[in-house]
């Protein structure tokens, strides 16, 4: 549940970057289908376990449109004046990413206490089944981001950046594409720093659930949840920052290279996406309180 929240939150406040998602309203409101369906790959709940975790789902939903919601409509408009001036740079996306970091760890905060209550009353086939998805997750991701030679895998990596950009801004031009080429080669061997440090993650995951009846359990969750890049690799820790700087590099470049069909198709993205939040019922509830 929280990862996926987590998600989301990047989702709204990073839309740009990091995801082609077309109708982000329409996958918020349906996030109380798409959590427990999402949800089941790793845990099988009993009965009891579903009706608790839906109403407590309910809640958490009611509480994030209500109360974070609101500031990404902010946040939006911030990001449609930077476009309008066409003076993206280094240090407003930093503060963009600062306050999507915030964000996040805000509704991770929000949701933990639900995520260690459900976590505590597995069983130990639960558990079994839930380290068993782990590895089968982790044995899916490195067939497709690391069975491929180095090279293949950063043509891979290009392709899909291309793909996320020319949602929000339309066809790339030949210059922003190669640009995207040179963005993807200069992380390297970025997949396997990035699994490596995932597998550490679940591996640490996995022995807290070992130990939930334990007096510490719901600060070792909660920490996993709410701190994970304390639990980051060395390696890793370093890569993310160089990929992070990377990325912003990349978006200042192209959008110094965009055209004004793009800078239009991109301002009228945006503000679709604030219309759908706007037309949320959740969102007019919250307004009128």
């Amino acid at each position: 549940m929280s990862r996926r929240l987590q998600h989301l939150t990047l989702l709204l406040l990073l839309s740009l970057v990091l995801t082609s998602c077309n109708r982000v309203g329409l996958a918020y409101r349906n996030l109380d289908v798409i959590i427990p369906w999402t949800l089941n790959d790793y845990l099988e709940m009993n009965r009891e376990q579903k009706i608790w975790f839906n109403e407590r789902l309910k809640e958490h939903l009611s509480w994030h449109c209500g109360t974070q919601l609101p500031g990404y409509l902010d946040y939006l408009d911030r990001l449609q004046q930077m476009v309008e001036r066409n003076q993206v740079n280094d240090a407003e996306l930093q503060e963009f990413t600062r306050e999507a970091k915030q964000a996040i760890a805000q509704t991770a905060r929000a949701i933990a206490p639900s995520a260690i209550e459900l976590l505590r009353s597995l069983d130990d086939q639960q558990v079994a089944e839930m380290k068993a998805a782990f590895a089968k997750d982790m044995r899916q991701r490195r067939s497709k981001y690391l069975k491929s030679p180095l090279e293949q895998q950063i043509r891979l990596r290009a392709e899909r950046m291309d793909k996320r950009l020319t949602t929000w801004l339309g066809s790339l031009t030949p210059e922003q594409t190669r640009r995207v080429a040179d963005w993807s080669t200069s992380l390297g061997e970025q997949n396997q720093l990035w699994l490596t440090n995932r597998a550490n993650w679940q591996a640490q995951f996995s022995a807290a659930l070992e130990q939930r009846q334990n007096s510490d359990f719901d600060k070792r969750i909660e920490r996993l949840l709410v701190d994970r890049e304390s639990f980051w690799t060395p390696a890793y820790r370093q890569a993310y920052a160089n990929s992070e700087q990377a990325s912003r590099n990349l978006l200042v470049d192209v959008m110094a290279q965009s055209t004004p069909t793009q800078r239009k198709h991109l301002r009228n993205k945006l503000q679709n996406v604030r219309n759908e939040f706007e037309a949320l019922k959740c969102m007019r509830t919250a307004r009128q309180k």
